[in-house]
C-alpha cells in the first residue's frame, strides 16, 4: 500500500519544512513499531518520551535488526516475523545470547539474487547497536515483563574517548583553496566545471555558512528564504530538541547569499508550492538533501586536501574547522560553545586542546636558545 502523503496544518512558529520532516521521522517510527512485538509498547514510551526523534528511529531500526537476526540466524523463536516473536521466546534470551548477535554485527553478508553485500561496522556502531537492546531489556525487566535483568553481562565494547580521536579539521590554508575552488572553479575536472557553472554562488553560501557558524547538516538543510532578516542583520535555525537560535549575519555570510538568492537562484515562479522557501535548491529546483549537502561538501574539500572525493571530508568536519578556527584567533571557549550550541563546554575544550598542540609545534620550531649555543 503506497504512503499517505503527509499534509501539514501548522499552528506553530516553526516553518512547514521543519514540522514535515518531524512528522516524517515520527510516521516511520510509527511503521517500524508496527512491525514488531506489541510486548514492546512499554519500550516504544520510553524512546518517544526521553530520547531525541533521530535517536528514537535508530534505536527501533537497531531493535527491528535484532528481531530479524533471531529469526534468520538462531532457534532462539520459531517466528517469521518480528511482530510474532513472543514475549516467552524473549524471556529466554541470555547474555550469551546477545553477545554472539554483537559478535555477528561486527562483520555480516546479505545476499539478494544478483549480490552479496559485505557490511562491516566499527565499535562505534557495535555500542549503539549494544545501547538500543540494553535500554530495550532494561525496560521490559522494569516492566516486569521478564524475569530477570540481563543486560549487566553483555561483553563491554571499547570506543575510543572524545580525547583520544584525532580531530580532523581543514587548516586556515586549506580553507582558502578551498574557497578559491568553489569561487574560480580552480581544481575542478572538466565535468565538475559543466555543473560548478550553474551552481558556483550556492556552493560558496553553503561552505560559507558551514565555515562561519559550524551548522550541523540538518540546521543548513532546513534553512528558508524567510529564515534570513537582512534589515536586522540575522537568521533562525532550529538546533536539536527543537530550539531556535538567532544567528548574527556578517558581512561574508551576507555578501554571498544575496549574490546567489539575487544572481543564480531560480525565482520563485518556477518553482512548486513547496520548494519556493527552500533557501538551497538541486539543479532540479527541489530543497537539497542531507546526501546532496555532503558531497558537495566532499568535493570541494578534497581538492583543499589534494585527495579523491570519496577522502573529503564531511560536513561535520567543516564544524570542527569553524571550531578550530574560532579559538586558534583567541576567542573564548565559552563563546564558541554557545555559537555551535555544545551542550556541555568540555566537547570545546577538545578544540582548544587540538590548537594548543599546533602551538606547540610552531614554538618548538622557534628554539632561539639552542640555536644560539649550537654556533
Amino acid at each position: 500500500m503506497a504512503k499517505k502523503e503527509i499534509k501539514i496544518h501548522n499552528k506553530s512558529d516553526k516553518p512547514d519544512n521543519i514540522v514535515k520532516k518531524e512528522a516524517r521521522i515520527f510516521q516511520e517510527c510509527e511503521e517500524i513499531e508496527n512491525e514488531l512485538p506489541r510486548f514492546l509498547r512499554g519500550f516504544f514510551l520510553y524512546l518517544k518520551g526521553n530520547v531525541l526523534p533521530m535517536s528514537r528511529l535508530a534505536y527501533l531500526h537497531d531493535i527491528r535488526f535484532f528481531c530479524n537476526y533471531l529469526i534468520q540466524e538462531t532457534d532462539l523463536t520459531k517466528a517469521r516475523t518480528p511482530g510474532k516473536i513472543t514475549l516467552q521466546e524473549f524471556g529466554q534470551i541470555r547474555a550469551a545470547d546477545v553477545n554472539l548477535y554483537l559478535d555477528y554485527c561486527r562483520k555480516y553478508k546479505v545476499e539478494t539474487e544478483k549480490s552479496i553485500y559485505i557490511y562491516e561496522n566499527n565499535n562505534k556502531t557495535l555500542a549503539r547497536k549494544k545501547s538500543s537492546v540494553s535500554v530495550m531489556f532494561k525496560q521490559l525487566y522494569r516492566d516486569g515483563l521478564i524475569p530477570e535483568n540481563i543486560t549487566d553481562g553483555f561483553d563491554p565494547i571499547r570506543v575510543p574517548k572524545a580525547g583520544e580521536q584525532e580531530i580532523k579539521a581543514l587548516q586556515d590554508d586549506e580553507v582558502m583553496i578551498m574557497l578559491d575552488a568553489v569561487t574560480n572553479g580552480t581544481g575542478l575536472t572538466e565535468h565538475q566545471r559543466a555543473y560548478w557553472q550553474k551552481t558556483k554562488k550556492r556552493d560558496k553560501a553553503v561552505l560559507i555558512l558551514f565555515l562561519t557558524y559550524g551548522l550541523r547538516l540538518s540546521e543548513l538543510q532546513q534553512l528558508n528564504i524567510s529564515s534570513f532578516n537582512f534589515s536586522r542583520g540575522e537568521f533562525k535555525i532550529y538546533r536539536k530538541r527543537g530550539k531556535e537560535s538567532i544567528m548574527p549575519l556578517n558581512q561574508s555570510a551576507t555578501a554571498v547569499i544575496s549574490d546567489y538568492l539575487a544572481n543564480e537562484r531560480p525565482s520563485a515562479d518556477k518553482l512548486t508550492e513547496e520548494n519556493k522557501d527552500a533557501l538551497f535548491l538541486s539543479l532540479q529546483g527541489k530543497r537539497m538533501t542531507d546526501r546532496q549537502i555532503r558531497e558537495l561538501v566532499k568535493k570541494y574539500t578534497s581538492i583543499a586536501l589534494q585527495t579523491t572525493q570519496k577522502a573529503g571530508y564531511s560536513p561535520h568536519k567543516l564544524r570542527a574547522t569553524a571550531a578550530t578556527s574560532l579559538i586558534g584567533r583567541g576567542n573564548s571557549i565559552y563563546d564558541v560553545a554557545a555559537l555551535l550550541d555544545h551542550e556541555q563546554v568540555t566537547t570545546t575544550q577538545l578544540y582548544a586542546r587540538h590548537k594548543q598542540n599546533v602551538k606547540r609545534n610552531l614554538v618548538n620550531d622557534m628554539e632561539w636558545e639552542k640555536e644560539r649555543t649550537e654556533k
